[in-house]
């Protein structure tokens, strides 16, 4: 019986990843025999398992998914939040208090950690669900074969209910969905990079390893080079093949490199900008927190309680809630974005698209209607030609490939069917499949007379190439330079009217005739050609103006020709200045490429690694670039772009490679989408915002009161108070409304403008704390009494801060030309109440409060005005100045 094991043992480094040994050994065994003898050996057969038996091993073996880093139980990841270093900082200062007999401050501040994880923890897990539940919305299948009653049948399974023993069938665009024992295959070209990072892609065949000449096993070849088996993760270039699941699961070789590199990811642009804004935080603590501790510890002569307020201080200007928020934030972003069809994978990738300024698209179904239709079907003479339909009907009925939508244009037209009736009057022979370099595929059938021909049909230029003679009114001719150039000006007249041209040729061959291949495609006849139309979609334009207007310039990458691509663009108001095709890029050097896609709309004739290269070309100039795309020619474009968006339609190797899953494949899905992920990142830098300005603010002032004040200007537990109820005031952010203006134009992190706001609103927040000393000092006596000036600083602290979100969260003016969501308000101004109802609450004492005089709270009213009014002074300044705040 076969072994199928799970255990990781892998490899680090850039040594090729490696199976377990008795993983690998059971590979290697079935390598080594015949179809018939590894089939026996997994109990199966050529028409695949029955539906019970199946059944029956998906039960003993599980799913056939990559397990995932183990999730743990809700107790333990609640542990884990907890034990941050942050909230351990907070428990170690917790400790001290209640070593120093404060009980009720350590108390506090152990309450305030656990709510603090507990809510990053709830949204965390709620964000988790959420995640999940849309990424199970986009199903990938596979065709296998089950018997029945009837015999084997084709059917479409999910990737998780295959099992050891299912016969797969493979085409060009599949992902090999478990590690498969090839038993027939034709033209089999596979893409291995996702497995040992080589781009070009091998040939595989269906024979056993060959014995040494002693008759004993020859040596193994190296780890993931067997040529008889598929690897789970790898994509079909092109050809086809049918094999057996030998293991599924993480018993694959994909499955121990996923073990081996669990946890590892790339930081995405998101990742690293919040990383940004942290450790300026973290820079700026590192100067002050010290400078603090010795400037009341040497003040004030008391180094524990100046060692317990840097700390507290220090905990001020850390931004703790910055995960929650940026998880709020992202989690309702991914769940609006889903209500208007745009499913999204990863969620940091919302922010690359709000980010992004270019987009890239291939034409088909995005800017034309993909609906293909058959329109023309004309000799070199450009006259009708039945014969030219029938052939191609031939072609596209017999090949076993991906059928793209010319085939399913050409199976549809006019009842070809009936009148060929190809199961009666031919039988295949074999067929050379489709590939993206030749650009071509052919099938030899033969006829009921016992003739066989050879049907070719493919891009005209790569037909023409291997034809020596042409079908003209009947009588063969001899293909010269003129038929060339008047075929030519025929083709292109028809691709600047919108049509797509197919070439058709055939030959005859031999009776006899066997072991067909890519050279057996020359010396053919010309017979003509017929020409699609693909309708420009009537959204298109629309999408297009909408796109523009907000700040995204698109652009079209296609492996089409030029002028039908210049033709549809003219239709959905795309300016085309100038193009650039596939052999042009080639010439070109990075440098050269990136400057001239800068001005250039239309790539046309690309291969799929040339769209790769355009678009690295185009971030090399700054731009966040997306990619939309559907095809088996895209995996590599969408891996490429800072954002890959396709469609639940698409290929599979297409939707593994994307981010952004549109269930409607339309530019308006996409704009709607991109606006949201605008909002989210808007919302995201409006907290960023406020706790930069006012953390820098508050570190002016405690810096300020350190060396004036005989005493601590607030209490550490009062600090820790401030900012916990300061940051649940902004949890609410994720619901407020951004402004039209600010989603106009494409987003990204901006650590100087971050800078900018710290170093201009931090100061003015500052000067209004100074004010605010002065009048407890000289107006309330507040120089004897600590606890009435910690007290009338706090309200003023947390008033100030917890209002200012309303002028920072707009360019404009707020309340009379953007007003915020009433979530945002309610939040404000119930933490506001809090603050104001806590020195006369039954906590007040315990927390070091005192009541403050009535002349009080006439003076903090117009504190606050003032300073809300020249904060907006001053983010008037900012956007005159730059633009933005």
């Amino acid at each position: 019986m076969f072994d199928h094991t799970s255990k990781a043992n892998g490899s680090n480094g850039e040594t090729m990843p490696t199976q377990p040994a008795a993983a690998a050994a059971a590979t290697l065994r079935f390598a080594r025999q015949e179809p018939t003898a590894v089939l026996a050996a997994l109990e199966s057969g050529a028409d695949g398992l029955a539906e019970a038996e199946a059944a029956l091993r998906l039960k003993r073996h599980g799913p056939n998914a990559i397990r995932h880093q183990a999730r743990r139980n809700v107790l333990l990841r609640f542990l884990l939040l907890l034990a941050s270093p942050l909230s351990l900082l907070l428990l170690a200062l917790a400790v001290v208090n209640f070593l120093t007999g404060e009980t009720w401050s350590g108390s506090v501040i152990a309450i305030m950690v656990v709510l603090s994880s507990l809510l990053s923890f709830v949204q965390e897990h709620r964000s988790d669900r959420a995640a999940e539940q849309l990424r199970s919305m986009v199903r990938t299948t596979t065709t296998v074969l089950r018997g029945s009653a009837g015999g084997p049948l084709p059917r479409e399974v999910a990737l998780a209910e295959l099992v050891p023993g299912d016969i797969v069938l493979l085409s060009a665009g599949a992902i090999v969905p478990a590690d498969l024992r090839l038993l027939s295959c034709r033209d089999l070209f596979v893409s291995q990079s996702a497995l040992t990072g080589e781009a070009m892609p091998v040939e595989k065949q269906a024979h056993a390893l060959p014995p040494n000449a002693d008759g004993g096993d020859a040596p193994a070849p190296a780890a993931l080079d067997l040529p008889n088996i598929a690897y789970m993760g790898s994509t079909v270039v092109s050809g086809s093949a049918r094999g057996v699941v030998v293991a599924s699961g993480d018993a694959t070789s994909f499955g121990q490199i996923a073990a081996d590199l669990s946890g590892q990811r790339e930081l995405t642009s998101f990742d690293r900008g919040v990383n940004k804004f942290v450790w300026l935080m973290m820079r700026v603590m590192l100067v002050m927190v010290p400078l603090v501790f010795l400037l009341n510890g040497f003040g004030k002569g008391d180094w524990l309680h100046a060692l317990l307020f840097a700390v507290a201080v220090a905990v001020g200007l850390a931004p703790e809630m910055l995960p929650m928020i940026i998880t709020i934030n992202l989690a309702k972003g991914a769940l609006a974005m889903s209500g208007k069809k745009v499913i999204v994978k990863r969620l940091n990738s919302i922010q690359n698209f709000g980010a992004m300024d270019v987009l890239c698209t291939d034409k088909t179904g995005t800017l034309t209607q993909d609906r293909v239709i058959l329109e023309k079907h004309l000799d070199i003479g450009g006259k009708d030609s039945a014969r030219v339909t029938e052939y191609a009907y031939l072609n596209s009925f017999y090949q076993t490939g991906l059928k793209n939508l010319l085939d399913v244009a050409v199976l549809r037209y006019v009842d070809q069917h009936e009148h060929i009736k190809p199961e009666t009057g031919f039988r295949k022979v074999d067929e050379l499949p489709f590939d993206f370099q030749r650009r071509r595929m052919s099938v030899i059938v033969e006829r009921a007379d016992g003739g066989r021909v050879l049907i070719c049909k493919g891009a005209v230029e790569e037909v023409l190439a291997v034809c020596t003679r042409a079908e003209l009114d009947g009588e063969l001719i001899a293909l010269r330079d003129h038929h060339g150039a008047a075929l030519g000006r025929v083709v292109e007249t028809l691709n600047e009217d919108g049509f797509r041209v197919i070439a058709v040729a055939c030959r005859e061959i031999p009776a006899g005739a066997a072991g067909f291949g890519a050279a057996d495609e020359a010396d053919l006849v010309l017979v003509g050609y017929i020409a699609f139309l693909d309708p420009p979609k009537d959204s298109a334009a629309a999408a297009i103006r909408a796109l523009r207007h907000y700040g995204i310039a698109v652009k079209v990458l296609t492996g089409d020709n030029e002028a039908v691509t210049r033709s549809v663009c003219r239709h959905v108001g795309l300016e085309v200045p100038q193009s650039l095709l596939g052999s042009d890029i080639d010439a070109l050097d990075d440098d050269a490429l990136a400057a001239r896609a800068e001005t250039t709309t239309v790539f046309a004739k690309l291969a799929p690694a040339q769209k790769a290269r355009v678009i690295r070309a185009l971030q090399s100039g700054g731009h966040v670039v997306g990619y939309m795309g559907d095809g088996i020619n895209d995996g590599a474009a969408l891996k490429a772009a800072d954002v890959g968006i396709s469609v639940d339609s698409a290929v599979d190797i297409a939707k593994e490679s994307a981010d952004i899953i549109l269930l409607e494949k339309s530019l308006l899905a996409l704009k709607d989408g991109v606006l949201e992920g605008r909002r989210v990142f808007g919302n995201i830098s409006k907290y960023i915002r406020m706790s930069a300005s006012s953390n820098f603010g508050n570190m002016l002032s405690v810096l300020g009161a350190s060396v004036l004040l005989p005493f601590l200007p607030m209490a550490p537990v009062q600090i820790l108070l401030n900012n916990l109820l300061y940051d649940v005031s902004q949890t609410t952010l994720a619901s407020d409304h951004v402004d039209a203006d600010y989603l106009r134009r494409p987003r990204r992190w901006d650590i100087a403008n971050i800078g900018r706001v710290m170093l201009v609103l931090g100061p003015i927040s500052s000067l209004f704390d100074y004010l605010t000393f002065a009048v407890l000092w000289f107006g309330f006596g507040a120089g004897v009494n600590p606890a009435l000036f910690q007290t009338g600083w706090f309200l003023e602290s947390l008033l100030s801060q917890t209002l200012v979100v309303h002028v920072i969260r707009t360019g404009r003016i707020p309340f009379v030309e953007s007003k915020p969501s009433r979530a945002l308000l309610a939040t404000t101004l119930g933490i506001c109440g809090v603050g104001v109802w806590l020195p006369v609450s039954p906590f007040g004492a315990a927390l070091g409060f005192a009541a403050m005089p009535p002349g009080y709270w006439l003076a903090l009213p117009a504190i606050l005005l003032g300073y809300l009014a020249l904060c907006q002074t001053g983010k008037a300044w900012l956007m005159r100045r730059y633009g933005t705040i």
